[in-house]
């Protein structure tokens, strides 16, 4: 999510500083420190309905699944972000000696909002396919029905799939997981954006 960039260059040190004493999050990027957007009540239900289907439906599998607070860093690209969604098999590898920074999902799952979709769709998603273990991309429209489910082949091409049927079943390729696009959409008011 992105909103401002600040004009400063800072370290990767210098910014896990500042976002420890931070009250709002930011990204980094290769130096630059980029505040994040506020959700909005659509975001959030979006992202609380997926993480607790995925949470239930991946009970006693070995997969974690992680809410924004948990942050991403991909050495390759230099970037510290907060998905809204992630999945690790087995157990998260640590970008250093804490827990709060992991850098192996194998999916990511991102709630579109009008100033991240381009950057989400575009440089995001290719921050993303850098990441050795990354299987599988999902994009969620918070405005209407919309996803886009981006998957890797194992000739290591990427295959889109797109949903706008609230009664169509998305099946996840990179875990054993399904979910009914009203389950993804529940509780979800579309007229705020009409």
């Amino acid at each position: 999510m992105q909103l401002q960039t600040k004009s400063n260059y800072y370290t990767p040190e210098e910014y896990l500083a500042l976002e420890e004493q931070a009250e709002y999050k930011s990204e980094y990027h290769d130096g630059e420190i980029i505040s994040m957007t506020t959700e909005t009540t659509n975001h959030n239900e979006i992202t609380g309905n997926i993480a607790a289907n995925l949470k239930f439906g991946l009970n006693k599998k070995p997969y974690k699944v992680y809410m924004a607070n948990v942050r991403l860093w991909i050495p390759r690209n230099r970037l510290y972000t907060y998905p809204d969604v992630m999945v690790i098999k087995n157990k998260p590898i640590y970008a250093d000696k804490g827990t709060t920074t992991v850098t192996n999902p194998i999916l990511i799952i991102e709630v579109l909002s009008k100033s991240t979709q381009n950057y989400d769709q575009g440089a995001k998603f290719n921050y993303y396919r850098s990441i050795p273990e990354m299987q599988e991309y999902i994009l969620v429209s918070q405005s209407n029905f919309n996803v886009m489910q981006y998957s890797k082949t194992k000739d290591r091409k990427w295959l889109l799939s797109e949903y706008d049927n609230q009664e169509v079943v998305i099946e996840f390729s990179s875990i054993d997981f399904k979910i009914e696009l009203s389950e993804i959409y529940a509780g979800v008011d579309f007229s705020e954006f009409e």
